[in-house]
């Protein structure tokens, strides 16, 4: 057990496994995500540093986004993908320094990624660590974490962008969500001087991020969608003008010839649905039309969720989970807009 356990265990924090689930008072919790501001540790989400002098250049080569153009202490969404274009992680992908970037994924992927993205080094001046246990991620996100942040350290940074504070940086994310990646003897520094803000589990940071319509691919969900269906492109996690990258032609061709018949839509239901829950329609009769890429419970009661479904269903407006007649959807609008579709271009020669 770390010190940094330790810590939250006194302030009241439920653990399941990595997990802070509650401390205490979970449905209240929830309501100050929606109408306040509440910290969260983010041991769910772990820190993968890929380093040296070719780093930019490998990852330029792998992922869908710019990396090239992220600027020193900038983030964007990013994901890598298999060659067939689907995607294996969506993540957030910060910028250190000019030969040093850093994963913030999803702690169930990162041992598998750590070691797919290791087979495509080769000769290049590259070293990817886990780099977890060298500091703490402490979210801050709800309508007021922007001013109970700005009480701690000053101005807040921009979003996708960082700015230093003592023994780290704080990060703004989309959705009104911030990370402040810290060193471990910092933590506790940090959360008690965030009083403001209400301790609250790492539930109600995953409702947060549902909200902000960001998609996080998980082992039940990898491999199935190319980053248009996830609206990567709409996110800024796609970059139509760069080189070749991982599943690059197919994201390309899906682009330009307009194929894209699934889009992620945001949507509420009575219950908790996991992710690879399949999604049906009317018009489709027993076949499904999507899936649950995430979901969590909602303030209000029930559940958020982001599903991946065929845009003809989505245009029907009547959705099911886990059966043609099972428990109803309700769609909510996404907090971003989508680009207009693409005509298609029929073949190209």
């Amino acid at each position: 057990m770390s010190a940094w356990t330790d810590f939250l265990l006194t302030r009241g924090a439920a653990f399941d496994g990595p997990e802070v689930t509650t401390f205490g008072e979970a449905q209240r919790e929830l309501v100050a995500a929606r109408d306040a501001a509440v910290v969260c540790d983010l041991g769910r989400i772990a820190s993968l540093e890929v380093s040296g002098s070719d780093a930019a250049s490998f990852l330029q080569g792998q992922f869908t986004s710019d990396v090239a153009a992220l600027a020193d202490g900038a983030l964007q969404l990013s994901a890598w993908c298999s060659p067939k274009g689907r995607v294996l992680a969506s993540f957030t992908l910060r910028r250190i320094a000019a030969d040093r970037f850093e994963l913030l994924l999803p702690r169930l992927l990162l041992a598998p990624i750590q070691r797919r993205l290791t087979l495509f080094v080769l000769r290049s001046s590259v070293t990817i660590r886990d780099a977890s246990e060298a500091t703490l991620r402490i979210g801050i996100g709800g309508p007021a974490a922007a001013r109970c942040l700005a009480a701690v350290v000053g101005a807040v940074p921009a979003l996708h962008h960082a700015t230093a504070i003592e023994g780290g940086a704080i990060a703004a994310l989309p959705g009104a969500r911030f990370i402040a990646i810290a060193d471990p003897d910092q933590g506790p520094r940090l959360w008690e001087s965030l009083d403001a803000a209400r301790a609250a589990g790492f539930p109600c940071w995953r409702w947060l991020t549902i909200r902000a319509g960001i998609p996080v691919i998980l082992p039940p969900t990898q491999d199935q969608f190319i980053p248009q269906m996830l609206n990567l492109d709409a996110l800024g996690g796609v970059s139509f003008q760069k080189g070749c990258y991982s599943g690059q032609e197919i994201v390309a061709r899906t682009q330009y010839l307009g194929r894209l018949k699934e889009r992620l839509a945001l949507a509420h239901a009575e219950s908790t649905p996991s992710p690879g829950t399949r999604v049906f329609a009317p018009a489709f009769a027993d076949q499904p039309c999507g899936t649950v890429i995430n979901a969590a419970a909602a303030p209000g009661g029930g559940a958020d969720l982001l599903l991946v479904a065929q845009t003809a269903a989505l245009d029907g407006g009547e959705l099911h989970v886990e059966a043609p007649d099972g428990p109803a959807l309700t769609r909510l609008p996404l907090p971003y807009d989508l680009p207009l579709p693409v005509a298609p271009r029929g073949r190209i020669a």
